[in-house]
């Protein structure tokens, strides 16, 4: 059963960002987090991208028309999240709009990248800006099992080099971001969406953080 958050509280976090590389479970989080809060779920929907399988069979044939397809999708997606009323219902969402150039970084060569980031300037983006980023993160081998334990297709030609690049990428952009308070999350060591025990733990640590940079581990819990 999950748990659910006090309808009554209003200092709690109104807008959560759950991310982190594939196969980690960021969208199985966001769902069970949605469901706590009763609030609205924001999925990037990975499924909609008609050029994905192809990237995933063959990266360097369709690294471009991937990107910016996914681009445009979370354009709206951001657009249409700062046009709401983010001071009504909890918001939750499993994508960041910053992480978009994370791959494109990762996937594209220079020329493509040139191109991409004259798309990126054109749309003027203006995200708003989280009240909290859960960041989950697990090593590539668990990542790897988990991709394979879902059983989608195309993402069975995913293999452990690209998740290993795709996990120090992702580390590399959350030892620097300070936008917003930040929760790190050892998701190899504990299964938030499946053991009840893991999710109160966790959800609790998500309804107490206010500001700055946490982790959590099921062993060495550190949040103040």
């Amino acid at each position: 059963m999950t748990q659910r958050v006090d309808d009554n509280r209003h200092d709690g976090p109104r807008y959560i960002v759950v991310e982190g590389p594939i196969g980690v479970g960021k969208t199985s989080l966001a769902r069970r987090l949605a469901e706590s809060f009763d609030s609205e779920l924001i999925l990037e929907n990975a499924h909609e991208n008609p050029f994905l399988e192809r990237f995933y069979r063959k990266r360097r044939n369709a690294a471009l028309p991937a990107q910016l397809f996914f681009l445009f999708q979370r354009a709206r997606q951001v657009e249409e999240i700062r046009q709401s009323d983010l001071f009504s219902p909890v918001r939750i969402s499993d994508f960041m709009i910053e992480k978009d150039r994370l791959f494109a970084q990762l996937n594209l060569d220079s020329n493509e990248m040139s191109l991409y980031d004259q798309v990126y300037e054109s749309l003027d983006l203006d995200p708003p800006t989280p009240d909290l980023v859960v960041y989950l993160q697990a090593p590539p081998s668990v990542l790897l099992r988990r991709v394979a334990d879902r059983g989608v297709s195309y993402e069975q030609f995913i293999d452990e080099n690209y998740l290993e690049r795709l996990g120090e990428a992702y580390a590399s952009f959350f030892y620097e971001y300070d936008k917003a308070p930040l929760l790190i999350v050892n998701a190899a060591a504990i299964d938030p969406v499946h053991r009840d025990a893991d999710y109160r733990e966790l959800l609790s640590a998500i309804t107490r953080i206010e500001r700055g940079r946490h982790f959590f581990n099921p062993a060495i819990e550190t949040i103040a």
